[in-house]
C-alpha cells in the first residue's frame, strides 16, 4: 500500500467528500474513490495535487515519516529537475539503468525516459525506489532540497 492510509486520514480529519476531491481532480468521484482504496492506482500528478492542497509532503503520504510538511517544499513539480535527480540516484549507487530496470520491473527504456525528462516517473517506481534506498520522494522529485535521505 502506497498511500491509502494516510490519504483517507487526511481527508477524513479535514472534513472533505471524496465528491469534492474528484471535482478539484476533474475525475469522476467513482475514479477517486478508487484511487483512495488503491484499486486503481492514483497518477503521481493527481497525488501531488493532493498534497499540495491538503499542505503535505509526499513523504508523509507514502508514511515514510511523519513530517506533514517541509519548510521551503515547492508545489510544482520540474520534471527536469526530477530527471536529474533520478539519474544521480542511480549513479550514487552505482546502478546502471538496466540494474535499476529490473529492480523496478520495467523496460531499460522506461528508465532512460525518466532519465531525459520525457516522463515523469511512476508512483511505483517512485515509491520502490524511495522505500528500497530510504530516500526521499519529495527530494527526489525536486520539492525539496534537504533531506534527501530518510531516517
Amino acid at each position: 500500500m502506497y498511500y491509502k492510509k494516510r490519504l483517507n486520514e487526511i481527508r477524513t480529519l479535514n472534513d472533505i467528500s471524496q465528491k469534492k476531491l474528484a471535482q478539484m481532480l476533474n475525475i469522476s468521484p467513482y475514479t477517486y474513490s478508487h484511487y483512495e482504496t488503491e484499486d486503481t492506482i492514483i497518477p503521481l500528478k493527481h497525488l501531488v495535487t493532493l498534497c499540495n492542497y491538503f499542505n503535505v509532503s509526499l513523504d508523509y503520504i507514502f508514511n515514510f515519516n511523519n513530517i506533514e510538511n517541509y519548510p521551503n517544499s515547492k508545489k510544482e513539480l520540474d520534471l527536469n529537475l526530477a530527471s536529474t535527480r533520478l539519474k544521480e540516484f542511480r549513479k550514487e549507487n552505482n546502478l546502471t539503468q538496466k540494474e535499476l530496470a529490473n529492480k523496478l520491473n520495467v523496460a531499460r527504456t522506461i528508465i532512460t525516459e525518466y532519465e531525459k525528462a520525457h516522463y515523469l516517473i511512476s508512483l511505483h517506481a517512485l515509491y520502490t525506489i524511495c522505500k528500497t534506498y530510504k530516500i526521499s520522494a519529495d527530494y527526489l522529485l525536486g520539492r525539496i532540497d534537504k533531506p534527501k535521505y530518510l531516517e
